[in-house]
């Protein structure tokens, strides 16, 4: 199949002249959104250019309410697996690029990403994304002999990995086949930026990285190859944010008409300071977003397509991903390290910055504290409710039969195996709480005694 670009530059910043909305047609707007159908481009270009601090709070308010209304007090948990930092790009803003000299290479060895993902299953998680630089080195070989060595690893309680993602370099239909045949879930690749003009500017060398078109359209091939569900996102801090939102918004419509599915995902990372890229220190970020509006981001992104899960990593503070989990996000990583080999040695080069550096029994408990339900379920990728399937199910609201009672399992099975004591006693509370809400008596029995066979040495049970 031909693939096209389907940005227009030019549209997509004049839906930014002058387009702020009145009180009317704000509020026009966000009720539409309360009816969880999203929105279309020109109303999210309408609130991208609301600055006033009622309309922002109007805006959060919505985004709370599609928020609770969709993924109620769920939260997903996951952590990186970084498997090499070498790398043929020279990306300006990022601590891999080849020009950056100070960095401490590596690609792990088959038994390092064994061990790496030994360490996260030890702090209990079931959910891993793998990540490398773009390199000779790692090629799709490379990869699927990692996948399956990931998913092979054991640790000390049996517990093994469920379902592995995986954020890799744009590659070709045949490439998109054999991870398929690995059994991987979502595959994630960042744009960057939308910008074809300042893509440019930011990706000076290396190939394909410096070919913009080839990028923008691996969502396509990876559709073509079988993948069901793929993850879409930018840098922000490259252009206007307001620019990339509307560009999102684009690239989701293109996929849901010539695919029949939008993006599983939307990740949202700040450029955040690297060593040895003084690109990424603050005082020289082109179009750095504040905290408001950052917020007003994750806000509009929610109701905008709400049935899309939204992800932040720990390049953000615990404050600023407290918040955020209020006004759309729905998956978070957790005591995450970003250089290869990091769970079990620091010495080599990381990306970025981290923002916070808790463990993840201290985030599950500052998350049980806030009411929220921490959850490692991967149900439905070993069901069968993926691509555009989940979406048949997630638009009616059908998906909540499976995804509030399989989050409890999972989370369970961590306050049995792996949480602290005090984690795992206010955990047991709020499962108790959890469960006496459901309002079918055979829903609720039916949790009941899963839950109960959990307690009693059963493990990874779901609906």
């Amino acid at each position: 199949m031909r693939h096209h670009n389907f940005i227009d530059r030019d549209k997509l910043y004049g839906l930014l002249d002058n387009n702020a909305p009145s009180d009317e047609q704000l509020n026009d707007i966000l009720n539409k959104a309360r009816q969880l159908k999203g929105l279309d481009l020109n109303d999210v270009a309408r609130l991208l250019c609301v600055e006033d601090e009622k309309g922002i709070k109007k805006i959060l308010d919505t985004a709370h309410y599609c928020k609770e209304e969709i993924y109620g007090k769920r939260l997903v948990f996951f952590a990186p697996i970084y498997t090499g930092n070498a790398c043929v790009n020279n990306c300006v803003y990022c601590g891999f690029r080849k020009d950056n000299l100070t960095l401490k290479r590596k690609v792990l060895t088959m038994d390092e990403i064994e061990e790496e993902t030994r360490a996260l299953l030890r702090m209990g998680h079931k959910r891993a994304l793998l990540i490398c630089g773009e390199s000779r080195r790692n090629d799709t070989s490379y990869m699927v002999e990692a996948i399956r060595r990931t998913y092979a690893a054991r640790d000390e309680k049996n517990s093994r990995i469920r379902r592995i993602n995986v954020e890799l370099a744009p590659m070709e239909v045949e490439d998109f086949a054999r991870l398929k045949a690995e059994q991987i879930g979502t595959y994630v690749c960042f744009q960057e930026t939308y910008d074809p003009i300042a893509y440019k500017e930011f990706h000076p060398a290396g190939t394909p990285k410096a070919d913009y078109l080839y990028r923008l359209t691996v969502m396509d091939r990876a559709q073509e190859g079988g993948i069901n569900d793929v993850g879409l996102g930018v840098l922000f801090g490259l252009v206007d944010y307001r620019f990339e939102i509307l560009a999102l918004m684009e690239h989701a419509r293109h996929l849901e008409e010539d695919y029949g599915c939008g993006p599983h995902t939307v990740s949202f990372p700040r450029i955040e300071p690297a060593e040895g890229t003084p690109f990424s220190l603050p005082e020289n970020i082109p179009h750095p977003v504040a905290d408001k509006d950052f917020m007003k981001i994750i806000a509009i992104i929610r109701i905008a397509m709400p049935y899309t899960g939204i992800i932040i990593s720990t390049r953000e503070s615990p404050a600023m991903r407290d918040e955020l989990i209020k006004y759309g996000v729905s998956q978070i990583s957790a005591a995450s390290e970003t250089n290869p080999g990091g769970y079990e040695d620091t010495s080599t080069g990381a990306q970025f910055t981290l923002g916070d550096h808790r463990s993840l029994d201290e985030v599950i408990s500052s998350i049980i504290d806030k009411g929220y339900l921490p959850s490692f379920c991967t149900g439905c990728y070993r069901k069968g409710r993926v691509g555009a399937d989940f979406m048949d199910l997630a638009k009616p609201g059908l998906i909540k039969e499976f995804c509030k009672p399989n989050a409890m399992f999972t989370f369970r099975e961590y306050l049995e195996d792996y949480a602290s004591p005090e984690t795992r006693e206010k955990g047991m509370r709020l499962l108790h709480d959890m469960a006496a809400s459901f309002e079918r008596e055979a829903t609720r029995k039916r949790v009941c005694d899963t839950l109960d066979k959990i307690g009693n040495g059963e493990r990874d049970l779901y609906f």
